[in-house]
């Protein structure tokens, strides 16, 4: 097992990446989402879209008030989000264009595992309907929703390769799997050496 002291603290670097598909990159970075330079970025979110804590408070926070507001008005026209129908905002103040709101399962709950599949594909497919080229998700449930970091990591793995693998004419070129933490960094860098 790697060590988290293997990883220092330069933020947004590249730690591994392989092919997916024929033309597109699956890139682990070390880093903070919110200052990532690509079309959209995934919000590990809640069903209402309250954006208080973890990876969507410092998303909302980052990108200033316009993200809450806008979650606001989707759910009051939707309703509550589902793991696999995600809503998306514009990204107000972040260096990104778009955020697809997804809303991961809470350890504990029952079915995680389907649901966290689920999330990942249906972030998967609004960012194919957005025409998003570059994206970037976090390590979703991972933090206040207690999702085992080794266990996420290889089912998220398992569906971003499902999805290229079903969806050939996919516009994305590049999925950035942004993790902040050492810890959860090394989960994912494991895990995606296990399939190399």
């Amino acid at each position: 097992m790697l060590s988290p002291l293997a990883w220092d603290e330069t933020l947004n670097e590249v730690r591994s990446s392989r092919p997916l598909g024929a033309a597109a990159i699956l890139q682990l970075v070390h880093g903070d989402i919110t200052t990532e330079h690509v079309d959209a970025i995934v919000n590990a979110a809640n069903a209402m879209l309250q954006h208080g804590g973890g990876v969507a408070g410092a998303i909302a926070r980052a990108g200033g008030p316009s993200i809450q507001t806008e979650s606001d008005e989707w759910v009051r026209l939707h309703g509550p989000i589902s793991h696999a129908a995600p809503a998306w905002t514009k990204a107000g103040q972040l260096p990104a264009t778009f955020i697809i709101h997804a809303v991961g399962p809470v350890w504990g709950e029952g079915d995680e595992d389907r649901k966290l599949l689920a999330t990942v594909g249906g972030a998967l497919r609004t960012a194919d309907s957005l025409e998003v080229v570059a994206l970037a998700m976090p390590a979703i449930s991972t933090g206040i929703f207690r999702f085992p970091e080794q266990r996420a990591a290889a089912l998220m793995l398992d569906a971003i390769e499902s999805y290229f693998l079903e969806h050939a004419s996919t516009t994305i070129k590049s999925v950035r799997i942004v993790v902040f933490d050492a810890e959860t960094a090394v989960a994912f860098e494991e895990a995606l050496s296990r399939r190399t």
